[in-house]
């Protein structure tokens, strides 16, 4: 049975339609960590500090597509809501041209300096080489990437979150298989990992194109349209909030990777590596379910339907905290498992890593607060509180923390400031939803 945007969500209905997502969401992050998985234990731990040193930058490349995809579809889900089909399709169509433009002038841009930035955040040497040898491969596919990003959000707007699943493991499934190709058969390093990784960019990212491009059975296709500039200001407005999480998780992971050069080198790197896989995995959980309800709630937004929203909120409120207590068991027992997959042949190595999972654990308490109050206000069309929640959470929190608690705890310190900036983060977004309750009627 077809799920659709004007539908009542009871918690069965509203998992049955997030459900796609999350797994999407799960596939695109499990695209860094195959690669972390072969590059680890087929080409080594400097090669494997590489990919999470020069990642960051990567990332923040990309995050237009996130910008693009949340905005843009909180837009096009409230245009539906208020009942401009065609006018929807118009404003899809402007915002995939325009991303996939964008994406090939930053690729550009990124392949001439990635050598210059990789070495401004300290890498020299082996790392250095390395680093740009990965990056530039990357940054080829940069505009699927992106594109891959925005379907996430469009597949699930058009009412068609399966078939945008059906894409994303057939992108996820690609770069397993590649990566074992690549790397394990045929021992071609790095470069294989990076081969493997922009290659499924390119089936997650250039292959919807084809289904939107022609007449199909979802709520959106590719169409003819115009420049509008009030679109795509309120496309950003709207979606800041996730360009400015993924710009400042990157800019924080750099800043992390700094003060782990400092106080335990390259296996200080390695491990901080291991935690963000396994970071993105989970989160990716959270992610996802903002993703799937953001266009649910843009439309009863758009239709003004109160009652609606109010039974999302609760519902997902509910959701989010046994989600959040499931991973943080999930996260505690499987630990020694993680740690073994990635750096189980370093000793010291491994017992750091693990030391570090048991501690940055309890992250996973508080951070789907905040995730989904920020993507709630995005499919509200409340940009600067989306924004304002992210910009604390991603960045104001972390910094403070990561340049406090080593001081006081050394390194135990760098993964204590991961927990305790999420959950400042929580309880900020917690007062923001409380306090914006009577102008969005969700309470």
């Amino acid at each position: 049975m077809n799920i659709q945007l004007s539908d009542h969500f009871t918690y069965k209905k509203l998992l049955r339609f997030t459900l796609p997502s999350i797994i999407m969401m799960i596939f695109t992050s499990i695209y860094g960590v195959v690669d972390g998985f072969f590059v680890s234990n087929y080409v080594g731990k400097t090669s494997f500090a590489a990919v999470n040193f020069i990642m960051p930058f990567l990332m923040i490349l990309g995050a237009i597509g996130f910008m693009f995809g949340t905005g843009g579809s909180a837009l096009i889900a409230k245009t539906m809501g208020i009942g401009e089909s065609d006018k929807a399709k118009r404003i899809f169509s402007l915002l995939i041209y325009t991303s996939a433009v964008c994406g090939i002038i930053i690729a550009l841009l990124g392949i001439v300096f990635i050598k210059s930035v990789a070495a401004l955040l300290g890498a020299d040497g082996t790392l250095l080489d390395n680093c740009v040898v990965y990056g530039r491969i990357i940054l080829i596919a940069l505009p699927a990437f992106i594109l891959q990003f925005e379907f996430q959000s469009f597949f699930v707007t058009a009412e068609k979150p399966q078939l945008g699943l059906i894409f994303t493991i057939a992108a996820g499934v690609t770069n397993m298989v590649l990566d074992a190709v690549f790397v394990a058969i045929l021992n071609m390093g790095l470069t294989g990992a990076a081969l493997a990784t922009a290659l499924s960019q390119a089936v997650g990212g250039l292959a919807p194109l084809f289904y939107f491009a022609r007449k199909n059975t979802s709520r959106l296709r590719l169409t003819k349209t115009s420049f509008n500039g009030k679109i795509l200001l309120k496309t950003c407005t709207n979606g800041s909030s996730e360009l400015m999480s993924n710009i400042s998780m990157s800019i924080v992971c750099m800043l992390y990777n700094i003060q782990l050069m400092k106080y335990a080198g390259e296996d200080g790197v390695a491990a901080y590596g291991v935690l963000m896989y396994v970071n993105m995995v989970f989160l990716s959980t959270f992610i996802g379910y903002s993703v799937g309800t953001a266009p649910v709630i843009g439309y009863h937004f758009g239709a003004q339907n109160h009652s609606e929203l109010k039974g999302l909120l609760k519902r997902s409120t509910v959701i989010i905290g046994v989600f959040s207590i499931c991973m943080l068991i999930f996260a505690e027992i499987l630990a020694m498992l993680f740690a073994n997959i990635f750096v189980g042949y370093d000793d010291s190595l491994m017992s750091l890593t693990l030391r570090a999972f048991r501690i940055f654990s309890f992250s996973f308490l508080f951070a789907g607060a905040a995730i989904f109050g920020s993507s709630l206000f995005t499919a509200l069309n409340d940009g600067l509180t989306s924004a304002l929640i992210s910009f604390l959470r991603t960045l104001v929190f972390q910094v403070a923390a990561v340049i406090i608690f080593p001081l006081l705890f050394k390194i135990d310190g760098i993964w204590m400031s991961i927990v305790a900036a999420e959950l400042i983060a929580a309880l900020v977004t917690i007062i923001f939803v409380i306090g914006k309750r009577k102008k969005y009627h969700y309470m």
